[in-house]
């Protein structure tokens, strides 16, 4: 499947992609695609090895003449985010990935593209086996499970690897570098929360909320997107006029991409159907206005339910303490950063939502380049929903990556650049949670950067990429490798 990748330029590169696509790697089911690499690498008559969590490592040596280069590290993860639109039959974990060119840009056919992490990754393996590439040590080191709990990064072996500078190609804006990122933590709530029977002059109704574009809830945050979760609130918040109490609620899959779809079931007096059928009318075009151009998709449908004997709602107080909470939790940017112009500081993606016979669950990431700033964000969580009686943890917290304008990598790469495209690339920091924060504090000695090609659209099935950039992104890859090869 996929071979019109192939024919793409860089070939050497699109082959490996294509392996990529047509293995499914959904994080936490990694294991036939370190199969194949393992594989490859023996057939290459390369050295590799895995550490106890599974992290798989690939060497090369230096090229005759260049045992002295200082060792690289190019790092990508081998795991991508599992998201398809309603109604497109896809499983992730047998399904290959079918893809297409439009424009210029290669697409997913109703699912995400998987060029996150998946071209960085095909890029490593491409250099592994260029023959004309000249370079020094190399270590390629895939990690496990970065979209859903950084658990590869955080669970690295410690004392493993050898080298001295770090690539990470899992950037995804072009003629740019990252020396910095977000770190994070998730939020986890959950709760039992009362409920009473179905009463008699009572009606069920079905809501759902659809049509956004969703996006990643790091590098989109900023963004005029509409996070599902919240608005979603907001129509619970608009039927409360009519004593409506929450039955099930069912908005986003992943953490970390900012939620598209939201479904409730309510319950409300059935003398008030029309009514509140008539307010979250209004309210969905209060919404578009409010969206704009920037999310212009939405759609808020509302429809009646067959009464079930198993249905129990929530109490009255319980379904509106819940509501309460929900929206006066932080989402979006909480705050701009005031040392890096046009970077978002701090924010929190309401990602996971769900409600089901009282029991509420609910997973928040929150983000920011200090550390302190993000468990501060992740304490207002607990204060907020310990209010309701709820439980509320942190987990799998990372730390961001620290800032070097000074590094020695960075200038080199600067250097080749500038030669290569006729100018210097921008120098950004990330808010999104890249490895190398986590790298960085195993591994202190490393001297880090990360680059990609041009990524739209990424955590959603919009994620597409631009098919001239990886071009350019290859180029510069084999120069910068040459460059660091002559430092021996």
């Amino acid at each position: 499947m996929n071979a019109h990748l192939e024919a793409l330029a860089p070939s050497i590169v699109w082959r490996h992609f294509r392996t990529l696509c047509n293995t499914p790697r959904p994080s936490g089911q990694e294991a036939a695609l370190v199969a194949i690499l393992e594989a490859w690498a023996d057939a290459q008559g390369l050295a590799h090895d895995r550490d106890s969590f599974g992290n798989l490592r690939i060497c090369k040596p230096a090229t005759a003449g260049c045992e002295k280069a200082p060792g690289v590290i190019l790092q990508g993860h081998l795991d991508m985010v599992a998201q398809a639109n309603t109604g497109h039959a896809h499983d992730f974990s047998r399904d290959p990935i079918s893809t297409y060119v439009a424009d210029g840009w290669l697409h997913a056919d109703g699912t995400t593209l998987g060029a996150d992490n998946g071209l960085g990754v095909a890029a490593i393996l491409a250099v592994l086996e260029d023959a004309e590439l000249t370079h020094g040590p190399l270590e390629a080191l895939f990690t496990l499970e970065e979209e859903t709990s950084m658990g590869g990064a955080l669970n690295l072996a410690e004392n493993w690897l050898k080298g001295s500078l770090l690539l990470n190609l899992d950037s995804e804006d072009r003629g740019e570098v990252y020396i910095g990122c977000a770190g994070g933590a998730d939020v986890v709530v959950d709760a039992q929360l009362p409920s009473a029977a179905l009463r008699d002059d009572e009606q069920l109704i079905d809501i759902a909320l659809t049509g956004l574009k969703g996006g990643h809830s790091g590098v989109d945050i900023h963004q005029p997107l509409g996070n599902a979760n919240r608005l979603m609130v907001r129509a619970l918040r608009t039927l409360e006029a009519f004593d409506a109490r929450l039955v099930s609620y069912q908005g986003g899959t992943l953490r970390n991409a900012i939620p598209r779809e939201a479904f409730v079931q309510v319950a409300l007096p059935s003398d008030d159907v029309g009514a509140a059928f008539e307010s979250l009318k209004m309210l969905e075009n209060t919404l578009r206005t409010e969206l704009g151009s920037g999310d212009s998709g939405l759609m808020l449908t509302a429809k009646r339910a067959a009464a079930e004997e198993s249905v129990e709602p929530l109490t009255l107080d319980a379904s509106a303490m819940l509501v309460a909470a929900l929206h006066a939790a932080p989402c979006g940017v909480e705050r701009m950063s005031a040392d890096v112009p046009g970077v978002v500081e701090t924010s929190n993606n309401l990602g996971v939502l769900s409600l089901e016979a009282g029991r509420l669950h609910l997973c928040a990431l929150v983000r920011s380049l200090h550390d302190t700033a993000a468990m501060a964000m992740a304490d207002r969580f607990q204060a907020l929903f310990g209010l309701i009686g709820a439980r509320v943890r942190v987990e799998n917290g990372y730390p961001g990556w620290a800032p070097n304008p000074g590094s020695a990598l960075l200038a080199i790469f600067k250097k080749r650049h500038a030669a290569l495209f006729d100018q210097e690339p921008a120098v950004k920091v990330i808010h999104a949670g890249l490895e190398c924060g986590i790298l960085g504090s195993k591994y202190p000695h490393l001297d880090m950067i990360s680059f990609g090609p041009l990524i739209r659209g990424a955590h959603s099935p919009d994620e597409r990429v631009e098919l001239e950039s990886v071009e350019e992104f290859w180029k510069m890859l084999r120069a910068l490798m040459e460059d660091l090869a002559k430092k021996g």
